[in-house]
Protein backbone atom coordinates (compact mmCIF):
# COMPACT_ATOMS: atom_id res chain seq x y z
CA UNK A 1 0.00 0.00 0.00
CA UNK A 2 2.65 2.37 0.52
CA UNK A 3 4.69 1.65 -2.67
CA UNK A 4 1.36 2.00 -4.30
CA UNK A 5 1.32 5.75 -2.73
CA UNK A 6 4.50 6.86 -3.46
CA UNK A 7 4.16 5.64 -7.18
CA UNK A 8 0.90 8.27 -6.98
CA UNK A 9 2.92 10.52 -5.57
CA UNK A 10 5.49 10.81 -8.15
CA UNK A 11 3.36 10.66 -10.67
CA UNK A 12 1.54 13.12 -9.60
CA UNK A 13 4.53 15.16 -9.33
CA UNK A 14 5.97 14.38 -12.75
CA UNK A 15 2.31 15.00 -14.33
CA UNK A 16 2.64 18.48 -12.31
CA UNK A 17 6.32 19.17 -13.64
CA UNK A 18 5.62 18.52 -17.16
CA UNK A 19 1.97 20.71 -17.06
CA UNK A 20 4.23 23.54 -15.54
CA UNK A 21 6.75 23.04 -18.98
CA UNK A 22 3.90 23.24 -21.38
CA UNK A 23 2.22 26.19 -19.47
CA UNK A 24 5.66 27.79 -19.88
CA UNK A 25 6.46 26.90 -23.66
CA UNK A 26 6.91 30.22 -25.55
CA UNK A 27 4.25 31.22 -28.08
CA UNK A 28 5.92 30.97 -31.27
CA UNK A 29 3.19 32.58 -33.42
CA UNK A 30 4.85 36.08 -32.99
CA UNK A 31 7.61 37.60 -31.99
CA UNK A 32 8.24 38.18 -28.29
CA UNK A 33 7.67 41.46 -26.61
CA UNK A 34 10.82 43.84 -26.21
CA UNK A 35 10.95 44.86 -22.81
CA UNK A 36 10.42 48.49 -22.53
CA UNK A 37 13.85 50.82 -23.05
CA UNK A 38 15.33 51.95 -19.49
CA UNK A 39 16.61 55.18 -18.65
CA UNK A 40 20.67 55.36 -18.89
CA UNK A 41 21.75 56.34 -15.78
CA UNK A 42 25.32 57.15 -15.68
CA UNK A 43 27.17 59.36 -12.39
CA UNK A 44 27.52 62.69 -12.81
CA UNK A 45 30.08 64.29 -15.25
CA UNK A 46 32.65 66.84 -13.91
CA UNK A 47 34.75 69.16 -15.49
CA UNK A 48 37.56 71.48 -14.00
CA UNK A 49 40.68 73.63 -15.20
CA UNK A 50 43.91 72.69 -14.73
CA UNK A 51 46.18 75.90 -13.50
CA UNK A 52 47.18 76.61 -17.20
CA UNK A 53 43.46 76.47 -18.64
CA UNK A 54 43.40 72.86 -19.45
CA UNK A 55 40.05 71.66 -19.41
CA UNK A 56 39.07 68.27 -17.90
CA UNK A 57 36.18 66.56 -18.15
CA UNK A 58 35.98 63.15 -15.77
CA UNK A 59 33.36 60.29 -15.25
CA UNK A 60 34.42 58.69 -11.86
CA UNK A 61 33.56 54.21 -11.97
CA UNK A 62 34.56 52.63 -9.30
CA UNK A 63 33.51 49.02 -10.56
CA UNK A 64 36.46 47.95 -12.03
CA UNK A 65 40.10 49.43 -11.30
CA UNK A 66 40.74 51.12 -14.53
CA UNK A 67 41.30 54.31 -15.64
CA UNK A 68 40.66 55.91 -19.36
CA UNK A 69 42.74 58.91 -19.85
CA UNK A 70 42.43 60.95 -23.49
CA UNK A 71 43.79 63.77 -24.07
CA UNK A 72 42.46 65.41 -26.94
CA UNK A 73 43.69 68.30 -29.60
CA UNK A 74 41.85 69.89 -32.12
CA UNK A 75 43.45 69.18 -34.74
CA UNK A 76 43.38 66.80 -37.86
CA UNK A 77 43.57 66.13 -40.92
CA UNK A 78 41.35 69.38 -42.29
CA UNK A 79 44.49 71.31 -40.70
CA UNK A 80 47.16 69.64 -43.35
CA UNK A 81 49.10 72.46 -45.04
CA UNK A 82 48.98 72.73 -48.71
CA UNK A 83 50.22 69.96 -50.49
CA UNK A 84 51.16 68.13 -47.01
CA UNK A 85 47.98 66.06 -47.12
CA UNK A 86 48.09 63.68 -44.57
CA UNK A 87 51.01 65.50 -42.36
CA UNK A 88 48.40 65.34 -39.20
CA UNK A 89 48.04 61.66 -39.51
CA UNK A 90 51.68 60.60 -39.27
CA UNK A 91 52.65 63.27 -37.15
CA UNK A 92 50.34 61.20 -34.33
CA UNK A 93 50.86 58.61 -35.40
CA UNK A 94 54.91 58.90 -34.72
CA UNK A 95 53.95 59.86 -30.88
CA UNK A 96 54.64 56.76 -29.93
CA UNK A 97 57.94 55.92 -31.96
CA UNK A 98 60.24 57.81 -29.44
CA UNK A 99 60.09 60.52 -26.88
CA UNK A 100 61.80 62.07 -24.00
CA UNK A 101 65.15 60.09 -25.24
CA UNK A 102 63.35 56.60 -25.54
CA UNK A 103 63.27 54.73 -28.26
CA UNK A 104 59.89 53.50 -29.50
CA UNK A 105 60.81 49.39 -28.22
CA UNK A 106 61.51 51.11 -24.73
CA UNK A 107 58.46 53.14 -24.63
CA UNK A 108 56.46 49.76 -25.76
CA UNK A 109 58.22 47.74 -23.21
CA UNK A 110 57.71 50.45 -20.66
CA UNK A 111 54.09 50.28 -21.43
CA UNK A 112 53.64 46.60 -21.61
CA UNK A 113 55.15 46.00 -18.33
CA UNK A 114 52.67 47.73 -16.42
CA UNK A 115 49.73 46.21 -18.04
CA UNK A 116 48.21 49.21 -19.94
CA UNK A 117 47.96 50.51 -23.58
CA UNK A 118 48.54 54.20 -25.29
CA UNK A 119 47.82 54.80 -28.51
CA UNK A 120 47.62 58.12 -30.64
CA UNK A 121 46.11 58.72 -33.79
CA UNK A 122 44.13 61.90 -36.01
CA UNK A 123 40.32 62.15 -37.45
CA UNK A 124 39.25 64.55 -39.49
CA UNK A 125 38.97 67.23 -36.90
CA UNK A 126 40.55 66.37 -33.75
CA UNK A 127 43.56 63.74 -32.69
CA UNK A 128 43.84 62.02 -29.45
CA UNK A 129 46.43 60.34 -27.67
CA UNK A 130 44.83 58.02 -25.16
CA UNK A 131 45.90 55.40 -21.79
CA UNK A 132 44.38 52.58 -20.84
CA UNK A 133 45.37 51.36 -17.84
CA UNK A 134 44.83 49.46 -14.39
CA UNK A 135 44.80 52.36 -11.29
CA UNK A 136 47.76 50.79 -9.97
CA UNK A 137 49.81 51.57 -12.44
CA UNK A 138 48.39 54.71 -13.40
CA UNK A 139 51.10 57.36 -11.80
CA UNK A 140 53.62 55.29 -13.58
CA UNK A 141 51.76 55.29 -16.86
CA UNK A 142 50.76 58.80 -17.05
CA UNK A 143 54.29 59.70 -16.98
CA UNK A 144 55.60 57.86 -20.02
CA UNK A 145 51.97 59.23 -21.82
CA UNK A 146 53.17 62.78 -20.62
CA UNK A 147 56.77 62.27 -22.04
CA UNK A 148 54.42 61.25 -25.06
CA UNK A 149 52.62 64.29 -25.42
CA UNK A 150 54.81 67.19 -24.05
CA UNK A 151 58.38 65.66 -25.27
CA UNK A 152 58.29 63.65 -28.42
CA UNK A 153 61.88 63.02 -30.19
CA UNK A 154 60.55 62.37 -34.22
CA UNK A 155 63.67 60.19 -35.17
CA UNK A 156 64.16 60.23 -38.50
CA UNK A 157 64.81 56.44 -38.52
CA UNK A 158 61.13 56.13 -37.06
CA UNK A 159 60.22 58.70 -39.91
CA UNK A 160 61.79 56.73 -42.77
CA UNK A 161 59.72 53.51 -41.21
CA UNK A 162 56.45 55.12 -41.38
CA UNK A 163 56.80 57.04 -44.87
CA UNK A 164 57.47 53.17 -46.50
CA UNK A 165 54.90 51.56 -44.95
CA UNK A 166 52.37 54.59 -46.15
CA UNK A 167 54.28 54.20 -49.76
CA UNK A 168 53.24 50.32 -49.31
CA UNK A 169 49.76 50.49 -48.18
CA UNK A 170 49.11 53.20 -50.89
CA UNK A 171 50.37 51.04 -53.28
CA UNK A 172 48.12 47.79 -52.12
CA UNK A 173 45.60 49.84 -52.51
CA UNK A 174 45.51 49.53 -55.91
CA UNK A 175 43.96 46.03 -56.19
CA UNK A 176 41.77 46.65 -53.25
CA UNK A 177 38.68 47.13 -54.92
CA UNK A 178 37.07 48.95 -51.81
CA UNK A 179 39.58 50.72 -50.73
CA UNK A 180 39.49 52.10 -54.26
CA UNK A 181 36.00 52.62 -54.24
CA UNK A 182 36.32 54.95 -51.11
CA UNK A 183 39.03 56.97 -51.85
CA UNK A 184 36.90 57.32 -55.13
CA UNK A 185 33.50 58.18 -53.44
CA UNK A 186 35.27 60.71 -51.18
CA UNK A 187 37.31 62.19 -54.16
CA UNK A 188 34.09 62.58 -56.45
CA UNK A 189 32.00 63.51 -54.08
CA UNK A 190 33.79 66.46 -51.68
CA UNK A 191 36.15 67.72 -54.69
CA UNK A 192 40.23 66.70 -54.50
CA UNK A 193 40.72 69.97 -53.09
CA UNK A 194 38.04 69.69 -49.96
CA UNK A 195 39.88 68.36 -46.68
CA UNK A 196 37.11 65.24 -46.85
CA UNK A 197 38.29 64.06 -50.77
CA UNK A 198 42.15 64.78 -50.08
CA UNK A 199 44.38 61.42 -49.91
CA UNK A 200 48.28 61.84 -49.46
CA UNK A 201 49.86 61.41 -53.00
CA UNK A 202 53.38 59.30 -53.38
CA UNK A 203 55.40 62.60 -53.67
CA UNK A 204 53.71 64.35 -50.71
CA UNK A 205 54.32 61.13 -48.21
CA UNK A 206 57.85 61.10 -49.73
CA UNK A 207 58.71 65.07 -49.04
CA UNK A 208 57.54 65.01 -45.43
CA UNK A 209 60.56 65.59 -43.19
CA UNK A 210 61.38 65.40 -38.66
CA UNK A 211 60.96 69.34 -39.33
CA UNK A 212 57.35 69.41 -40.82
CA UNK A 213 56.23 67.23 -37.96
CA UNK A 214 57.89 69.29 -34.98
CA UNK A 215 57.02 72.24 -36.63
CA UNK A 216 52.98 71.36 -37.48
CA UNK A 217 53.19 69.47 -34.05
CA UNK A 218 54.53 72.70 -32.04
CA UNK A 219 51.84 75.13 -33.45
CA UNK A 220 48.46 72.84 -32.47
CA UNK A 221 49.68 70.85 -29.94
CA UNK A 222 48.64 73.35 -27.04
CA UNK A 223 47.08 73.51 -23.55
CA UNK A 224 44.55 75.95 -24.77
CA UNK A 225 43.66 73.69 -28.20
CA UNK A 226 43.13 70.34 -25.83
CA UNK A 227 41.14 69.03 -23.13
CA UNK A 228 41.44 66.07 -21.15
CA UNK A 229 38.67 62.76 -20.88
CA UNK A 230 39.28 60.57 -17.60
CA UNK A 231 36.87 57.97 -16.91
CA UNK A 232 37.28 55.73 -14.38
CA UNK A 233 38.44 54.25 -10.63
CA UNK A 234 39.70 58.14 -9.66
CA UNK A 235 37.92 60.82 -7.61
CA UNK A 236 38.30 64.31 -8.68
CA UNK A 237 40.49 65.87 -6.39
CA UNK A 238 43.41 63.24 -6.10
CA UNK A 239 42.79 63.35 -10.32
CA UNK A 240 43.16 66.94 -10.55
CA UNK A 241 46.85 66.78 -8.24
CA UNK A 242 48.40 64.26 -10.32
CA UNK A 243 47.42 66.04 -13.68
CA UNK A 244 48.41 69.59 -12.60
CA UNK A 245 51.82 67.84 -11.77
CA UNK A 246 51.98 66.20 -15.37
CA UNK A 247 50.49 69.00 -17.80
CA UNK A 248 50.28 72.40 -15.06
CA UNK A 249 53.28 73.35 -17.67
CA UNK A 250 52.05 72.80 -20.62
CA UNK A 251 52.16 76.13 -22.66
CA UNK A 252 49.51 78.17 -24.28
CA UNK A 253 49.64 78.70 -28.16
CA UNK A 254 48.02 81.08 -30.86
CA UNK A 255 46.10 78.38 -32.81
CA UNK A 256 43.42 80.21 -34.73
CA UNK A 257 40.61 77.71 -36.28
CA UNK A 258 40.59 76.27 -39.64
CA UNK A 259 37.55 77.23 -41.57
CA UNK A 260 36.18 74.75 -43.80
CA UNK A 261 34.16 75.73 -46.84
CA UNK A 262 30.98 73.36 -47.14
CA UNK A 263 30.69 71.25 -50.00
CA UNK A 264 28.82 71.65 -52.81
CA UNK A 265 25.45 69.33 -52.89
CA UNK A 266 25.00 66.65 -55.71
CA UNK A 267 22.26 68.35 -58.69
CA UNK A 268 22.36 65.39 -60.63
CA UNK A 269 22.45 61.26 -60.74
CA UNK A 270 25.83 60.14 -62.14
CA UNK A 271 27.22 56.88 -62.13
CA UNK A 272 31.36 56.66 -62.16
CA UNK A 273 32.57 52.91 -63.38
CA UNK A 274 36.07 52.29 -62.50
CA UNK A 275 37.34 49.07 -64.21
CA UNK A 276 39.05 46.39 -61.90
CA UNK A 277 39.63 43.30 -64.34
CA UNK A 278 39.13 40.24 -62.75
CA UNK A 279 37.51 41.40 -59.45
CA UNK A 280 34.85 39.00 -57.98
CA UNK A 281 32.95 41.71 -57.07
CA UNK A 282 31.45 44.59 -58.01
CA UNK A 283 31.80 47.28 -54.80
CA UNK A 284 29.19 50.18 -55.04
CA UNK A 285 29.09 53.11 -52.71
CA UNK A 286 25.45 55.81 -53.24
CA UNK A 287 25.34 58.83 -51.45
CA UNK A 288 25.62 62.88 -51.71
CA UNK A 289 26.14 65.41 -48.83
CA UNK A 290 24.52 65.11 -45.93
CA UNK A 291 24.28 67.46 -42.39
CA UNK A 292 26.47 67.92 -39.78
CA UNK A 293 26.98 66.64 -36.05
CA UNK A 294 24.67 69.98 -34.39
CA UNK A 295 21.80 69.46 -37.22
CA UNK A 296 18.10 69.90 -35.30
CA UNK A 297 17.20 66.98 -37.67
CA UNK A 298 19.73 64.04 -35.84
CA UNK A 299 17.39 62.18 -33.87
CA UNK A 300 15.10 61.69 -36.14
CA UNK A 301 18.20 60.89 -38.74
CA UNK A 302 19.11 58.33 -36.30
CA UNK A 303 15.88 56.32 -36.81
CA UNK A 304 15.38 56.98 -40.14
CA UNK A 305 19.04 55.15 -41.10
CA UNK A 306 18.46 52.85 -38.71
CA UNK A 307 15.85 51.45 -40.69
CA UNK A 308 17.21 51.88 -44.10
CA UNK A 309 20.52 50.30 -43.50
CA UNK A 310 22.13 50.97 -39.88
CA UNK A 311 21.02 47.91 -38.83
CA UNK A 312 21.19 43.89 -39.74
CA UNK A 313 17.74 43.99 -40.34
CA UNK A 314 17.12 47.37 -41.99
CA UNK A 315 15.42 47.52 -45.29
CA UNK A 316 18.84 47.32 -47.35
CA UNK A 317 20.20 44.03 -45.49
CA UNK A 318 16.98 42.37 -45.52
CA UNK A 319 16.88 43.01 -49.36
CA UNK A 320 20.14 42.76 -50.74
CA UNK A 321 21.37 39.68 -48.51
CA UNK A 322 18.03 38.15 -47.09
CA UNK A 323 15.83 38.16 -49.96
CA UNK A 324 17.98 37.96 -52.97
CA UNK A 325 21.25 36.74 -51.97
CA UNK A 326 23.23 38.96 -53.67
CA UNK A 327 25.62 39.97 -50.64
CA UNK A 328 26.91 38.91 -47.34
CA UNK A 329 25.63 42.73 -45.86
CA UNK A 330 24.49 46.08 -47.37
CA UNK A 331 24.32 49.17 -45.33
CA UNK A 332 24.28 53.07 -44.97
CA UNK A 333 25.57 55.44 -42.93
CA UNK A 334 25.70 59.43 -42.21
CA UNK A 335 29.06 61.17 -41.45
CA UNK A 336 28.27 63.71 -38.67
CA UNK A 337 31.22 66.18 -38.62
CA UNK A 338 31.43 70.14 -37.55
CA UNK A 339 30.24 70.65 -41.33
CA UNK A 340 28.41 68.85 -43.12
CA UNK A 341 29.59 65.36 -44.25
CA UNK A 342 28.81 62.51 -46.35
CA UNK A 343 25.70 60.08 -46.77
CA UNK A 344 26.44 56.90 -47.89
CA UNK A 345 24.84 53.47 -48.96
CA UNK A 346 27.32 50.71 -49.76
CA UNK A 347 27.79 46.79 -50.17
CA UNK A 348 29.94 44.38 -52.25
CA UNK A 349 27.78 42.61 -54.30
CA UNK A 350 27.96 39.42 -56.93
CA UNK A 351 29.49 40.60 -60.13
CA UNK A 352 26.76 38.83 -61.82
CA UNK A 353 24.01 40.87 -60.24
CA UNK A 354 25.52 44.09 -59.99
CA UNK A 355 22.52 45.43 -61.93
CA UNK A 356 19.84 43.98 -59.89
CA UNK A 357 21.50 45.19 -56.57
CA UNK A 358 21.70 48.94 -57.86
CA UNK A 359 17.97 48.53 -58.86
CA UNK A 360 17.34 47.03 -55.25
CA UNK A 361 19.79 49.79 -53.59
CA UNK A 362 17.06 52.32 -55.24
CA UNK A 363 13.81 50.95 -55.18
CA UNK A 364 15.00 51.29 -51.23
CA UNK A 365 16.31 54.91 -51.20
CA UNK A 366 12.61 55.70 -52.76
CA UNK A 367 10.93 53.77 -50.54
CA UNK A 368 12.50 55.18 -47.62
CA UNK A 369 10.26 58.78 -48.55
CA UNK A 370 7.08 56.69 -48.17
CA UNK A 371 4.96 56.90 -45.00
CA UNK A 372 6.00 54.31 -42.47
CA UNK A 373 3.87 52.06 -40.26
CA UNK A 374 3.62 52.00 -36.56
CA UNK A 375 5.09 48.78 -36.89
CA UNK A 376 8.67 49.99 -38.23
CA UNK A 377 8.84 53.32 -36.55
CA UNK A 378 8.33 51.34 -33.41
CA UNK A 379 10.96 48.71 -34.27
CA UNK A 380 13.80 51.11 -36.00
CA UNK A 381 13.32 53.55 -32.49
CA UNK A 382 13.29 50.36 -30.31
CA UNK A 383 16.46 49.14 -31.53
CA UNK A 384 18.21 52.49 -31.50
CA UNK A 385 16.97 53.11 -27.44
CA UNK A 386 17.85 49.09 -26.35
CA UNK A 387 20.83 49.14 -28.14
CA UNK A 388 21.95 52.97 -26.79
CA UNK A 389 23.51 51.56 -23.57
CA UNK A 390 26.11 49.36 -24.95
CA UNK A 391 28.18 52.26 -26.21
CA UNK A 392 28.76 53.04 -22.06
CA UNK A 393 29.73 48.89 -21.31
CA UNK A 394 33.65 50.42 -20.71
CA UNK A 395 35.46 52.99 -19.59
CA UNK A 396 37.14 53.12 -22.98
CA UNK A 397 33.74 53.44 -24.43
CA UNK A 398 32.16 56.08 -22.14
CA UNK A 399 35.61 58.27 -22.96
CA UNK A 400 34.88 57.77 -26.41
CA UNK A 401 31.10 59.30 -25.93
CA UNK A 402 31.67 61.79 -23.54
CA UNK A 403 34.62 63.34 -26.22
CA UNK A 404 32.25 63.73 -28.73
CA UNK A 405 30.22 65.63 -26.19
CA UNK A 406 33.03 67.50 -25.45
CA UNK A 407 33.75 68.42 -29.01
CA UNK A 408 30.10 69.76 -29.89
CA UNK A 409 29.38 71.08 -26.73
CA UNK A 410 26.41 68.80 -25.96
CA UNK A 411 24.63 69.52 -22.95
CA UNK A 412 25.61 67.49 -19.50
CA UNK A 413 22.44 65.69 -19.22
CA UNK A 414 22.53 64.54 -23.14
CA UNK A 415 23.12 60.64 -22.35
CA UNK A 416 20.48 60.67 -19.60
CA UNK A 417 17.70 62.19 -22.26
CA UNK A 418 18.63 60.91 -25.56
CA UNK A 419 16.66 57.58 -24.87
CA UNK A 420 13.64 59.51 -24.31
CA UNK A 421 14.03 61.96 -27.12
CA UNK A 422 14.48 59.16 -29.67
CA UNK A 423 11.21 57.26 -28.55
CA UNK A 424 9.17 60.63 -28.86
CA UNK A 425 10.40 61.19 -32.42
CA UNK A 426 7.04 60.61 -34.66
CA UNK A 427 6.38 59.02 -38.12
CA UNK A 428 6.29 62.64 -39.71
CA UNK A 429 9.69 63.58 -38.16
CA UNK A 430 11.20 60.42 -39.62
CA UNK A 431 9.79 60.71 -43.73
CA UNK A 432 10.73 64.22 -43.48
CA UNK A 433 14.10 63.92 -42.99
CA UNK A 434 14.31 61.54 -45.64
CA UNK A 435 12.45 63.21 -48.27
CA UNK A 436 15.07 65.89 -47.12
CA UNK A 437 18.39 64.47 -47.06
CA UNK A 438 17.91 60.77 -49.42
CA UNK A 439 16.84 62.24 -52.59
CA UNK A 440 17.54 59.35 -54.70
CA UNK A 441 18.15 61.65 -58.35
CA UNK A 442 20.83 63.40 -56.65
CA UNK A 443 23.48 61.11 -55.61
CA UNK A 444 26.47 59.61 -56.91
CA UNK A 445 26.59 55.76 -57.73
CA UNK A 446 30.63 54.94 -57.56
CA UNK A 447 31.09 51.30 -58.60
CA UNK A 448 34.61 49.39 -58.55
CA UNK A 449 34.04 46.01 -60.55
CA UNK A 450 35.14 44.09 -63.91
CA UNK A 451 34.02 46.71 -66.37
CA UNK A 452 33.74 43.44 -69.28
CA UNK A 453 30.83 42.39 -67.14
CA UNK A 454 28.90 44.83 -65.53
CA UNK A 455 28.65 47.97 -67.90
CA UNK A 456 26.27 46.91 -70.64
CA UNK A 457 23.84 45.72 -67.10
CA UNK A 458 24.25 49.10 -65.82
CA UNK A 459 23.69 51.10 -69.27
CA UNK A 460 20.33 49.48 -69.68
CA UNK A 461 19.48 50.77 -65.81
CA UNK A 462 19.60 54.68 -67.72
CA UNK A 463 20.42 56.06 -63.93
CA UNK A 464 21.75 59.01 -65.49
CA UNK A 465 25.35 59.61 -66.96
CA UNK A 466 27.92 57.23 -67.08
CA UNK A 467 31.37 57.90 -66.89
CA UNK A 468 34.45 55.35 -66.79
CA UNK A 469 37.81 56.05 -64.62
CA UNK A 470 40.43 54.51 -64.56
CA UNK A 471 42.26 53.27 -60.91
CA UNK A 472 44.82 55.74 -61.51
CA UNK A 473 42.38 58.42 -62.19
CA UNK A 474 41.65 58.41 -58.95
CA UNK A 475 45.02 56.86 -56.65
CA UNK A 476 47.79 57.81 -59.21
CA UNK A 477 49.73 55.68 -60.20
CA UNK A 478 51.76 53.27 -58.27
CA UNK A 479 54.56 54.35 -55.66
CA UNK A 480 57.58 53.30 -56.19
CA UNK A 481 59.00 52.17 -53.32
CA UNK A 482 62.57 53.18 -52.69
CA UNK A 483 65.47 50.62 -51.75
Amino acid sequence: MKKIFLNSIKLIAVSAFCFSLYAQSPDRTKPPQLPPPQKLNLPAVQQFSLSNGLKVVLMEKYEVPLVQLNVITKMGSVNDPENKTGLAGLTMNMLTEGAAGKTSLELADAIDFLGARISANAGPHSSGIYLHTPFSKFDEALKIMSDILLRPDFPQKELDRKKKDRLTSLMQMHDQPTAIATAAFNKILFGKDHPYGKMASENEIKGFSVDDLRSFYKKYSTANNSFVIVVGDIKKDELKKKLEAVFGKWQKGDVKEVKIKEPAQVASRIVYLIDKPGAAQSVINIGRIGTSRLTPDYNPIVVMNTLLGGSFTSRLNQNLREKHGYTYGASSRFMFRPIPGSFIAASSVQTEVTDKALTEFFNELNGIREPLTDADLNRAKNLVALSYPGNFQSVSEIAGQLEEMALYNLPSNYFGEFVSKILNVNGNEVTGVAKKYIVPDQMIVVVVGDKAKIEEGIQKLNLGELKNLSIEDILGKVPQLSK
